[in-house]
């Protein structure tokens, strides 16, 4: 097994595009992701300032990517985790907890404080990131409004 984990670049966010785009078109999601819209959506984040993401892969297949930026806060960095995507033909052995702690590890070389992230509540997402030690933030709510 040759799996290898990289920084992502515009050398490898075509696979991270169409990874993304099968995974939440696809059950539990059932998104409408387009090649347009998740291009976009992957590409703003790319080059949004302080990003970090890595893309792992195992030879030419994709296993999985994650993805965010920092920001510099009154009590140190923060990192606001973005995206993470395992392919679905693997999901549930594990991956996303190992690409999750690769990436905690990678941000706690770069002093990083804190990790937040936006998920939906009561489904598998919220599961899993408790089950790796996340909690809610009592101090903060999500808030809305539709134009």
């Amino acid at each position: 097994m040759a799996e290898t984990v990289v920084p992502i670049t515009t050398d490898n966010l075509e696979q991270c595009i169409e990874l993304y785009i099968k995974v939440f078109n696809s059950e539990p999601w059932n998104e409408s992701w387009t090649y347009e819209t998740a291009k976009e959506r992957l590409t703003d984040l790319l080059h949004t300032p302080k990003f970090t993401g890595f893309f792992w892969k195992n030879n030419e297949t994709p296993i999985g990517f994650i993805a965010g930026n920092s920001k510099t806060t009154y009590q140190g960095i923060t990192f606001y985790l973005a995206e993470l995507c395992i392919n679905n033909e693997i999901q549930g052995k594990g991956y996303g907890s190992k690409l999750l702690q690769f990436l905690e590890e990678e941000l706690q070389k770069k002093n990083v404080k804190s990790i937040y992230l936006l998920t939906s509540n009561e489904g598998l997402a919220e599961n899993f990131y408790r089950k790796n030690g996340y909690v809610v933030n009592n101090n903060r709510i999500v808030m809305k409004k539709n134009l």
